[in-house]
């Protein structure tokens, strides 16, 4: 099935189901006010969900509503839990000489995560805030997961079972603060601002064959400025969520609404593009010497889908500008 969020009073906004083309939708706060509460009742929740998913594509649903995008915030505005995972390796490898930082030596072993704030997440069409143009704005694609409570030192494999729901991300980053602030040895803090999701979260069932042993099988399509910039394949994740996620409970129990990213979709083969800024210019500066296209100014626009194999938009569009923060 396909949830939503509504703008609304509410910090967790209201719950909506979605039709299977994005065209309408139903409000669902009679069985849960909002998606963060959905997900924590899950077990009591999901069943009514898809009854009301089935009624909806099947037109027997009362006071069906279409959808007006600039109405959608991200799935769940808020949440407790929000990490971010880096399962590429192409990606790691591109950054760290962009910085010229050393890999790590447990690269391929052990993944690499930060723990960002979920306190407020922008909404889709959302304006990227930008203080200061140093601080090097870029955008990042990427898929996430939601999760259901997940016990800690939980395996791998036990831990796909937790995935509740499957969302894609712009993970926002300012990559001019990275360096310095990763310098002090701490980790990221004022680099990590606040990131946006598609409109949409979606069970793993939605996705069909995509889905497979962790991994989404899908291209990430991504438009900077109204051009193609990237369509990396999502597979190519080293690490599969079910590995994220463990490496994430290794030490605690992590509480049901708990997202976690896969990081930026990163291909070797250089004819598919990229998800981020970073990437490219460390591409530029490889192939020609110097770094040439300029992280993100105030107008520049960045559009992020992914479509499956019949070219339905999954998980609606994230699609932002950036803009001067006063």
């Amino acid at each position: 099935m396909k949830l939503g969020t509504l703008k609304s009073d509410h910090l967790d906004g209201d719950l909506i189901v979605v039709s299977r083309d994005n065209q309408k939708a139903v409000r669902a706060s009679h069985i849960a006010p909002s998606l963060r509460e959905a997900v924590e009742n899950w077990e009591s929740t999901q069943q009514e969900l898809k009854l009301l998913y089935d009624e909806l594509n099947e037109g027997r649903c009362k006071k069906v509503f279409s959808l007006e995008p600039s109405l959608l915030h991200s799935p769940m505005p808020r949440t407790f839990g929000w990490a971010d995972g880096s399962a590429y390796i192409h990606h790691i490898k591109l950054v760290r000489m962009a910085r010229k930082a050393p890999l790590p030596e447990t690269l391929e072993t052990v993944p690499l995560m930060y723990q960002g704030g979920g306190d407020c997440f922008l909404a889709p069409t959302e304006d990227i805030p930008q203080v200061d143009f140093s601080h090097g704005t870029d955008f990042e694609g990427e898929v996430g997961v939601i999760l259901g409570r997940v016990p800690m030192g939980v395996s791998a494999e036990e831990a796909l079972k937790y995935i509740r729901l499957f969302v894609i991300i712009n993970d926002v980053s300012l990559r001019g603060l990275i360096p310095e602030e990763l310098k002090q040895g701490f980790g990221f803090f004022q680099s990590k601002p606040s990131s946006a999701f598609a409109p949409f979260a979606i069970t793993p069932d939605e996705l069909e064959e995509a889905y497979v042993a962790g991994r989404v099988h899908l291209p990430l399509e991504v438009e900077y400025n109204g051009q193609f910039f990237g369509k990396a394949n999502a597979k190519e994740m080293h690490f599969h969520f079910g590995e994220l996620i463990a490496h994430a409970a290794k030490t605690r129990d992590l509480g049901a609404g708990y997202i976690i990213g896969s990081g930026t979709v990163s291909n070797e083969d250089p004819n598919v593009g990229s998800s981020c800024l970073a990437e490219k210019r460390m591409i530029e500066k490889i192939n020609e010497g110097e770094f040439k296209t300029p992280f993100m100014k105030v107008g520049d626009t960045i559009k992020i889908e992914m479509k499956n194999k019949k070219g339905e938009n999954l998980f609606g569009t994230i699609f932002q500008k950036v803009a001067k923060k006063n």
